[in-house]
């Protein structure tokens, strides 16, 4: 069962049901759930996950989930509402099953270091911002009820880009060679293709329960990314507008924090290997589509 199919649930419905495994799935978005019932899954439902209807909705009996839902906007209480208690349904409704396998995608926002830290899932998150803290709640919340959800696992995700989610390449694009904000500090990306790897290694495999990162091998500072972009693009090295900084970034000086996100974990213990090492192979094959 697959709760929030967006960019990632839909991909990860559609390579599921390749693979011929019985996939349902709900989303609050009734476009998107037109899109899935096209897709031919068990069950189709559109709701709001933090509601209660949904559970006397579903029809079938799961083996394993995966929550990847995204915040239902609003600021702080839109976290609140889709990942803590989104994640509360979920667990309520997980007793009535026989779960084998429990899979959340988190983010690696968590992470409150800066200043070129490299970080792995045991570095200290307890100065995470305000929606970190809200994320790592209901991380929290898996461990407490593992006796209901079998194995389980927290996919920290790093910025996700792939086939129609490439922001830097329409900044770079878009931009006419002048990009707000600052870009002095490190990227660290996924591609979609490198996080349904990423699911499909904890739902397939024998991994212990835990936290991993799911971030590729090599960050680099936003201005070098930037500046290879524009080169394969044939454009001119874009510069950076530190006085215009984007609404979202104007809390943060400008720029996201400046830290290197491990892998190492998640490559070692899960049996996950990467397509996509580092951003140039990753937006190299995205140009050339």
């Amino acid at each position: 069962m697959i709760f929030g199919c967006g960019y990632v649930g839909t991909a990860l419905a559609k390579t599921l049901v390749a693979e011929g495994i019985k996939v349902g799935a709900l989303t609050r978005n009734t476009e998107r759930a037109s899109a899935l019932r096209n897709l031919e899954l068990e069950e189709v439902i559109v709701a709001d996950l933090d509601g209660e209807n949904w559970q006397s909705q579903l029809q079938g009996r799961y083996q394993a989930v995966v929550n990847c839902v995204s915040s239902a906007g609003g600021g702080i209480e839109g976290y609140r509402k889709s990942y803590l208690s989104g994640q509360e349904r979920i667990i309520e409704w997980a007793q009535s099953q026989q779960l084998r396998r429990f899979v959340y995608t988190s983010s690696t926002s968590v992470y409150p270091q800066d200043e070129g830290a490299l970080v792995d899932e045991d570095t200290d998150t307890s100065a995470a911002p305000p929606t970190g803290q809200v994320l790592l709640a209901s991380e929290q919340l898996l461990e407490a009820n593992a006796d209901v959800l079998g194995r389980w696992y927290v996919l920290r995700l790093s910025g996700i880009y792939g086939p129609g989610r490439h922001f830097l390449l329409n900044q770079v694009k878009e931009g006419g060679g002048l990009i707000p904000g600052r870009g002095d500090y490190r990227m660290n990306m996924i591609h979609l293709d490198d996080i349904l790897a990423a699911i499909l290694a904890a739902l397939g495999g024998k991994a212990v329960s835990g936290v991993y990162n799911v971030s590729d091998d090599k960050p680099e500072k936003k201005e070098v990314v930037l500046a290879y972009l524009a080169k394969q693009l044939g454009l001119p090295k874009p510069e950076f507008d530190p006085a215009n900084i984007p609404p979202r970034l104007q809390r943060r000086g400008g720029r996201m924090p400046d830290r290197s996100i491990s892998n190492q974990k998640a490559k070692s213990q899960l049996g996950w290997t990467l397509s996509y090492p580092s951003y140039k192979e990753g937006y190299t094959a995205l140009i050339q589509v």
